[in-house]
């Protein structure tokens, strides 16, 4: 009978398996991550009708896909933005998703520059979906100031603003308020993702 003989593994070879494992995983991730991402784009794209030309990181690490490359101010106006999501989240025992580069925001063309009363107010005409027949309903579309896009990764999209960047600031709170809702909060997520119900913003106080 033949006797089978082990050679022993090497400390460099458990080290090259061990290294070739966590590529392989490292991969699988960055593969699922692209194609999560990609999705996302088509679901924006699809929402707005633009097409996201310029991507750009803020001062702070928060991800912008846009129509053009928005200015310094717009940028410094969306970290103000989740800088007072996080602190409010915080003040309401939330932790999860508190980050800059969690959050994706999408820069789009306004489809009006003014609300009904003659107001600077740069929205997106979408889908009246839930909301057909509601006060909001102009025909089969409504105006929105912000729309999530996917809760996770998370992203939303707001119109391209060239004045009155502290609405920037609160629209990017209002939407990523949503999103810290649904990884931190599920049932007050549910009470509060669609405004049609009624209800509004600020959620968190």
């Amino acid at each position: 009978m033949p006797i089978a003989i082990h050679r022993p593994v090497t400390l460099m070879r458990k080290l090259y398996l061990t290294l070739l494992a966590l590529a392989i995983i490292a991969s699988a991730l960055f593969t699922s991550a692209n194609a999560q991402n990609r999705q996302v784009m088509v679901e924006a794209q699809r929402v707005t009708g633009d097409v996201f030309t310029v991507a750009a990181v803020t001062p702070k690490g928060a991800n912008i896909y846009a129509v053009r490359q928005p200015s310094a101010a717009m940028m410094n106006a969306i970290d103000k933005g989740l800088t007072d999501l996080f602190a409010v989240a915080r003040k309401n025992g939330y932790s999860r998703r508190l980050n800059y580069a969690d959050y994706t925001v999408f820069i789009a063309n306004a489809d009006r520059q003014k609300d009904a009363s003659g107001k600077y107010s740069p929205d997106i005409a979408v889908g009246a979906a839930q909301y057909a027949g509601t006060e909001y309903d102009k025909g089969g579309y409504i105006y929105a100031a912000g729309m999530v896009i996917a809760n996770n990764p998370m992203s939303f999209v707001i119109a391209e603003h060239k004045s009155d960047l502290s609405r920037v600031s609160d629209l990017v709170r209002f939407e990523g308020e949503h999103l810290v809702l649904y990884h931190n909060d599920p049932r007050r997520y549910e009470a509060t993702m669609d405004h049609s119900r009624g209800g509004g913003h600020p959620i968190l106080q």
